[in-house]
């Protein structure tokens, strides 16, 4: 495995600090939280990961940021950090952030189409979906208090709310990451940054 260099220490350092932005949309906007989800551009900015760093840094990247969290940094949502992050139903769109990342880069290392690059950004985003609603619904199920008449209809209810944002973000993602491709990312130090390790 190849060592990191600087620019890609960089770049995984931004796009935590673009993560923990993304997080916290709710803090200027409160109402934009839905059945305890908040509806933030974590999944955007874990999609353009993946499509801008590829499988490995993008991958990274979203470790990082959820190690930073996990230590007490507080880059979640609504500002909060630490360990007690584990035990929060939405935890689990945070882990998913590592899988949207990696599987988006693998499909773009492999076809560089504008096609691809928004079929990849809205592949990350239903891997998202999947993986933090079971998560969400599984937990509130085992450990954490469940709301009144909680089921798993009502844990997918909560999420069509905030669709229609992240669809629209992903093929924005998509169609701006293939821009970048062209006219930045295939050129100078970048040309390799997305390079299987």
């Amino acid at each position: 495995m190849r060592k990191l260099r600087a620019l890609d220490i960089t770049l995984v350092g931004m796009f935590v600090a673009l993560m923990a932005v993304g997080a916290n949309i709710t803090t200027i906007a409160p109402f934009l939280q839905v059945g305890g989800v908040p509806i933030t551009l974590q999944t955007f900015f874990a999609i353009l990961a993946g499509l801008i760093l590829g499988s490995r840094l993008g991958a990274i990247a979203m470790i990082v940021y959820t190690l930073v969290g996990m230590v007490g940094v507080p880059v979640f949502a609504g500002f909060f950090g630490g360990l007690g992050i584990i035990l929060r139903p939405t935890f689990g769109f945070i882990i998913s952030y590592i899988f949207v990342a990696f599987i988006i880069g693998r499909i773009v290392e492999k076809k560089k189409s504008l096609p691809a690059f928004i079929i990849a950004a809205l592949i990350g985003m239903t891997v998202n979906y999947l993986f933090g609603t079971n998560w969400m619904y599984y937990a509130y199920k085992l450990w954490a208090a469940a709301p009144e008449g909680f089921t798993y209809k009502m844990a997918w209810l909560w999420m069509v709310p905030p669709l229609p944002k992240d669809i629209i973000l992903s093929v924005f993602a998509g169609i701006m990451a293939h821009r970048l491709e062209k006219t930045v990312l295939s050129k100078g130090q970048f040309k390799n940054l997305k390079r299987a390790s």
